[in-house]
């Protein structure tokens, strides 16, 4: 078993002594965070590229934004477009003292697709600045735009009485990226989110000495909930960029040296290939975890090698509320995403018949907790579809489970080929790609074919300062791969097209595969 390097266990066993409150209220998520704020008013909750927030500031620059919100609006969602900061705490938790509703947007979407999650989830209110409406090619079209940089925060706030809210009301709606179709707003109520929360706390049993380092965008679930309202809700210091520059993100980890850090695959990647980085920047993480998409095993080389540091991995969806997975470094194993959070109970079962399947089998991975979704609004039937005849939410993941209860990620069962009736994920193919010393990333598709019902054809980016030759990883993947799974062509690309989570839009790769067929 591989664990972390040993530079990790001092700092570990000194937080031991100060283990953070778990326990959280299951109802207004927003008054859990105020009180926990106003607990240390003088401490610095939040710190960003611009400036650092102590608690009582970070709630009265909440209440000037909760009466603004008020003026302007009576809708019951109010969109947040704004950089990954200290002014989102601000703006979700301004929107819930006055009982509403949040809907973080995500910037990085083409104008016509912004304003179709603007109209579907009804927002006529939009809490921005100014810098991220020039970032945009197009406004979103509502009535309001309200700017924080153009608001006066030093006159005193009017005094008010944080709504109250229930466990099954709505907190959050989050849309989904939408790789596979238009986006769906995925339903979050203030339980859903308190219960992920509390999951993760007592899962990962934080110390008050802890402190996140976040550059996820806030729009996206994990960025949200894992390095928004996680640190939040139990008092510990979290600091943001808003871009990912890599030799940035290592200077300011050696001045905050964070305990907690969460990324993205292709970001340690990144991190990886810089010269000479700081070599103090993360020799008191406890925790650094890879989300959102397989860790590809050189990639998690080469970040030990620079570093020092393991990455484990963990696994969750928007619909969970973020994270349902987590492997801790005292059970790592190299590509499992740990075994399931406290409250979240598993299944596996055959694609075909909905059976469950014993320990070590591929199949389905089904979720059920109180950190599973509502639903999707407004759209019963894609709701309806997400869960099976035992209430368990349909991940869509291929899985399996060892003899110590840990999960380990195989695929996506949309993302299937079938070539010559085997079941093919390109997950393994895209490893093996990714064990080339030049190939940085790959993405890998299915191409109808008149003789095996589908071929797979892989597309792949070169490291920096790499050169590719298709043949010559056609006979890399010969060597280890069986004779079906090797891509019948390789396209080299300059850039894989991704979400803004870093994921591989697999559809825009097969409208290459099908333009060129």
């Amino acid at each position: 078993m591989t664990t972390p390097a040993d530079h990790h266990d001092q700092p570990a066993a000194a937080a031991a002594a100060n283990p953070v409150n778990c326990d959280l209220p299951s109802g207004s998520l927003h008054r859990t965070i105020l009180r926990r704020l106003l607990s240390r008013p003088t401490t610095v909750a939040v710190t960003d590229d611009s400036r650092s927030y102590k608690g009582i500031e970070i709630i009265v620059a909440a209440l000037h934004v909760a009466t603004a919100i008020e003026r302007a609006t009576d809708k019951r969602h109010v969109g947040l477009l704004l950089p990954t900061s200290g002014a989102t705490p601000i703006a979700a938790l301004a929107a819930w003292m006055t009982g509403r509703v949040i809907v973080p947007l995500n910037y990085l979407l083409k104008p016509s697709e912004l304003q179709y999650v603007v109209d579907h989830a009804g927002i006529d209110t939009i809490v921005t600045v100014q810098p991220m409406l020039d970032f945009l090619d197009e406004q979103p079209k509502v009535k309001t735009l309200l700017k924080l940089d153009e608001m006066n925060f030093k006159r005193l706030p009017r005094p008010r009485i944080p709504a109250k809210r229930n466990p099954t009301d709505l907190a959050c709606l989050l849309y989904t990226s939408g790789t596979s179709g238009k986006p769906k707003g995925v339903m979050l109520t203030h339980g859903n989110v308190t219960a992920s929360i509390h999951a993760a706390c007592k899962h990962a049993e934080f110390q008050k000495g802890d402190t996140f380092l976040g550059v996820l965008p806030q729009f996206h679930c994990f960025g949200l909930i894992v390095l928004t309202l996680v640190p939040l809700a139990i008092g510990c210091p979290v600091v943001y960029t808003a871009r990912f520059v890599p030799s940035k993100l290592l200077r300011i980890a050696q001045k905050h040296r964070p305990s907690v850090f969460v990324a993205i695959p292709a970001m340690y990647n990144a991190l990886s290939a810089v010269k000479d980085p700081p070599s103090d920047a993360f020799t008191k993480l406890r925790y650094c975890v890879s989300g959102g998409e397989p860790l590809p095993e050189a990639v998690a080389d080469a970040f030990k090698d620079k570093f020092g540091v393991t990455i484990n991995e963990g696994f969750g969806m928007t619909e969970t509320s973020a994270a349902s997975h987590w492997c801790l470094p005292q059970f790592y194993k190299r590509h499992a995403v740990g075994p399931p959070l406290p409250g979240v109970a598993q299944r596996i079962v055959d694609i075909e018949t909905g059976n469950d399947l014993p320990p070590g089998t591929d199949g389905e991975l089904r979720l059920t907790g109180p950190m599973v979704m509502q639903g999707y609004y407004n759209d019963a039937e894609a709701t309806a579809a997400a869960f099976d005849d035992q209430g368990y939410l349909r991940t869509g993941d291929m899985a399996r489970i060892d003899e110590d209860g840990l999960c380990y990620i195989t695929g996506r069962l949309k993302e299937m080929l079938i070539v010559g009736g085997e079941n093919v994920f390109p997950r393994e193919i895209e490893e093996v790609l990714c064990a080339h010393e030049h190939v940085a990333a790959a993405g890998v598709v299915g191409q109808p074919d008149p003789s095996r019902g589908e071929v797979p054809i892989a597309f792949v980016e070169a490291m920096e300062g790499s050169t590719l030759d298709d043949a010559e990883l056609i006979r890399f993947c010969r060597d280890h791969l069986a004779g079906y799974k090797v891509p019948r062509r390789v396209v080299v690309l300059e850039k894989l097209p991704r979400n803004p989570t870093g994921k591989v839009v697999r559809r825009e790769l097969k409208a290459m595969v099908e333009s060129t067929a």
